[in-house]
C-alpha cells in the first residue's frame, strides 16, 4: 500500500514541477519568436521573475522523494541517466546564469544576448524533459542487478539496446517542447497587455495545431512500443478517465483562446497537462522504469522501494513539509497576481 502511495506523491509532485517550471519554461521559448524589442523581452521575463526559482523547488523536493521512496530507482537512474543529468543541470544553471546577468550592464546588446541565452536553454531543457519521460515509457536496458547504460544513441530505434534519443523520444521531446510553448504563452497573455498580449494569443493558437498533431502521433507509438499500456486499460479500465480528462481539456483550452477567456484557458492548459501526465504514470504503473529488452528485470514500486517503515516515517515529515512548500506558493501567486504593469 505504501509503495502506491509514494508512487501517487512522487507523480503529483512531478506534476507540480511540469505546471509551475512549464509555464516559465514556456515564457522563455515565447520571447524568442514574439518579442519585438528589448522592452518586451523584459516585460516577458518580469511575468516569471518573482516565482520562477521557487517553481524548481518541485524538481528538489522530487528527488528527495526518490531518495526516501524508491533509493534502487536513484541509484539506477542517477547512473544510467548520468550524461542527460549532467545536461540538465548545466542547462539549469544557464537559464539562471542569464536571468541574473542579464541585468549587469546597461546595455541593449548584452541584454539581448542574455535573452536569447535564457530561451534556448528553456528550449533544449524542454526538450531533455520530454526526451526523458519518453524513455521511461519506452523502456531501458535494464539488467538483473537493476543498473544500465544508456548511450546517447544507437540505431535510433526504440527497441533493444537503445539509446536515449530514438525517434520515439524526439517525438515526446517534441511534444513538450509545443506543450509547454502553449502553457507559457497563454501565462504572457494573462500576465501582459497590449501587442505583446495579442502576439502571444496568436502563438498559442498556432502551437496548439502542432501540439494535437504530435500528441496523436505521440499516443498512438506509445500504445505500439510499451505493451504495458494496453494491459493497464484492459484490467483497470477506469484509467481512460486521464486520457478523456486530457483530451477535453486540451479541446477546451482551444476554445477559451477563441473566446479570450485568458485565466480559464491558463487553467485548461494545466489541466491538460496534468492529464497527460497522469495517463503516462497511470500507463507505465507499476512500473517505475521499465526493462525493455526483459521486462521481468523492470524496477516497479515493489521491489524499488524503500522499507515499509522507512516509508511511513517519510510519510509522517512529506506532510508537513508539503503544507508549508504549498503555503507559500499560495502566499507568492496571490501576491503577484493580475496584469503586470
Amino acid at each position: 500500500m505504501l509503495p502506491t502511495v509514494w508512487f501517487c506523491l512522487t507523480a503529483v509532485m512531478l506534476t507540480g514541477y511540469v505546471l509551475l517550471d512549464g509555464f516559465d519554461l514556456g515564457v522563455g521559448i515565447l520571447q524568442l519568436f514574439v518579442a519585438r524589442s528589448e522592452e518586451e523581452r523584459s516585460q516577458a521575463l518580469r511575468s516569471i521573475g518573482p516565482v520562477w526559482d521557487g517553481n524548481e523547488v518541485w524538481l528538489l523536493a522530487l528527488g528527495g522523494a526518490l531518495v526516501l521512496a524508491f533509493p534502487t530507482l536513484y541509484a539506477s537512474a542517477f547512473s544510467g541517466f548520468y550524461l542527460a543529468l549532467m545536461i540538465v543541470l548545466w542547462l539549469l544553471i544557464l537559464r539562471g546564469v542569464a536571468m541574473e546577468f542579464r541585468h549587469h550592464i546597461e546595455s541593449a546588446e548584452w541584454r539581448q544576448f542574455w535573452s536569447v541565452v535564457f530561451g534556448l536553454a528553456s528550449t533544449a531543457l524542454a526538450l531533455v524533459f520530454g526526451v526523458a519521460l519518453g524513455n521511461v515509457v519506452r523502456g531501458v536496458p535494464l539488467d538483473a542487478s537493476g543498473y544500465f547504460f544508456l548511450p546517447l544513441w544507437t540505431n535510433f530505434t526504440p527497441a533493444g539496446q537503445v539509446g536515449a534519443i530514438d525517434w520515439y523520444t524526439l517525438l515526446v521531446g517534441v511534444a513538450s517542447v509545443l506543450t509547454l510553448a502553449v502553457h507559457g504563452s497563454l501565462w504572457i497573455v494573462l500576465k501582459i497587455g497590449g501587442d505583446l498580449q495579442e502576439r502571444a494569443r496568436g502563438f498559442a493558437a498556432g502551437c496548439w495545431n502542432g501540439l494535437v498533431a504530435s500528441m496523436l502521433l505521440v499516443t498512438a507509438a506509445s500504445f505500439a512500443i510499451q505493451p504495458n499500456l494496453s494491459r493497464q486499460l484492459r484490467t483497470q479500465p477506469w484509467g481512460v478517465v486521464f486520457i478523456v480528462l486530457a483530451t477535453a481539456f486540451l479541446a477546451a483550452e482551444r476554445v477559451f483562446i477563441r473566446r479570450r477567456e485568458d485565466l480559464a484557458a491558463f487553467l485548461a492548459s494545466g489541466l491538460s497537462i496534468a492529464g497527460m501526465l497522469a495517463s503516462a504514470a497511470f500507463g507505465v504503473f507499476p512500473n517505475l522504469l521499465p526493462a525493455n529488452t526483459v521486462p521481468s528485470f523492470s524496477l516497479t514500486v515493489y521491489n524499488a522501494a524503500a522499507g515499509e517503515y522507512g516509508l511511513s516515517v517519510a510519510l509522517y515529515w512529506f506532510i508537513p513539509g508539503m503544507a508549508l512548500a504549498i503555503g507559500y506558493f499560495v502566499f507568492i501567486y496571490r501576491r503577484f497576481a493580475g496584469k503586470q504593469l
